[in-house]
């Protein structure tokens, strides 16, 4: 009887190709040794502006991860909504600026684990996150296994 359930089972799953997690958009794959597009909303501490030049928390996570995937960055700013908007039409890769696991855009955006938290002046304790293309979870995956390796403490 096992055999035959084996001989049963066998031939429909030795023909899977399928990877999981997988990216329907191929983010990963297109970040990896190309270009991050990132969509930043100035929020300080987390991304501010100095001259011409984005700085700040968020900011130099991103070209930190940048690295280990040799990948260039594409800077795009704007408000909250905007580039909520771009990464849901597939504009962008990643959006950052000090967003939080209770952020408004959570069914709209695939969210990294917290990676820091912060207490805000009403004495609110606050998890950060950063906000992905829904659905690409291999890319969602690969920024939280960045993000646990960077500061495992959270």
């Amino acid at each position: 009887m096992l055999v035959v359930g084996l001989a049963l089972v066998l031939p429909t799953t030795t023909g899977c190709t399928t990877h999981f997690p997988a990216d329907p958009e191929g983010t990963l794959t297109s970040v990896d040794g190309g270009t991050l597009r990132v969509g930043a909303s100035i929020n300080p501490p987390f991304v501010e502006e100095k001259g011409e030049e984005l700085t700040g928390d968020e900011v130099e996570l991103v070209e930190d991860y940048a690295l280990t995937r040799d990948a260039d960055i594409e800077w795009t700013e704007g408000g909250e909504e905007e580039l909520m908007s771009r990464l849901g039409h597939g504009e962008l890769d990643l959006v950052i600026g000090g967003l939080t696991a209770k952020t408004p855009w959570a069914g709209k955006a695939g969210l990294t684990r917290p990676y820091t938290e912060t207490t805000d002046r009403f004495g609110t304790r606050r998890k950060h996150v950063l906000a992905v293309p829904l659905g690409e979870n291999a890319f969602l995956l690969d920024l939280d296994t960045f993000l646990h390796h960077r500061d495992g403490s959270q």
